[in-house]
């Protein structure tokens, strides 16, 4: 083959796509972000202490025995044309403040729920809906159990039509990827309607 007829192949890198993990405290943001990187994650994980009691409610979490006071970030590679950068949230309500400056660039999110306190979510969808980011709703089993179907937990939590509910284990791999993969098939279905061709099927 001579150089005229050589073709040069151009490798573009690959799309990145910034993904939040959100949730109340200690829903199991940090376990999943650990579960799904294929990275060691970054985590921003200190003690809890007695200066959160009162703070902090640890209602059905009492085993709980640390906290994010920042951000958990992990990557993961679902195709050669596809990188997910994750960034969980801080759950507890004073770090709040740093969920605007997470959500700058984001175009999707997983609202991780533990149906013990199905409450301690409430405040990520509204933050989600208010500001029209895309997402999907992760139910941790804590402990590998559903006791609800994803009908009545769509129900108790008043979502929209179309919101999806996905029965998931923040501690699996697969099963965090499986999530994952919905929220971004989610993306380009609207992606797709907005652009006025028709959402990808099968």
């Amino acid at each position: 083959m001579t150089g005229s007829d050589a073709t040069v192949q151009k490798v573009s890198a690959p799309d990145t796509v910034k993904i939040l993990i959100a949730g109340g405290f200690g829903v199991g943001k940090t376990t999943m972000v650990g579960s799904v990187s294929e990275i060691v994650p970054l985590r921003t994980e200190e003690p809890l202490t007695t200066a959160s009691l009162g703070i902090d409610d640890l209602n059905g979490i009492e085993e709980k025995k640390s906290t994010t006071v920042a951000l958990d970030f992990g990557r993961i590679t679902v195709s050669q044309d596809l990188v997910l950068y994750l960034f969980g949230t801080p759950g507890q309500q004073r770090f709040w403040f740093m969920w605007n400056d997470l959500a700058v660039g984001a175009l999707g999110a997983v609202v991780l729920v533990d149906v013990r306190r199905p409450e301690t979510s409430f405040a990520a969808i509204d933050f989600f809906e208010r500001r029209k980011i895309p997402f999907v709703i992760g139910v941790n089993g804590f402990y590998g159990e559903h006791p609800y179907d994803p009908e009545e937990i769509r129900e108790s939590l008043a979502l929209p039509e179309g919101a999806q509910v996905l029965l998931c284990d923040a501690r699996d791999r697969g099963s965090c990827r499986d999530v994952l993969i919905a929220l971004i098939d989610q993306l380009i279905a609207t992606t797709a309607r907005g652009a006025g061709h028709p959402a990808p099927t099968g």
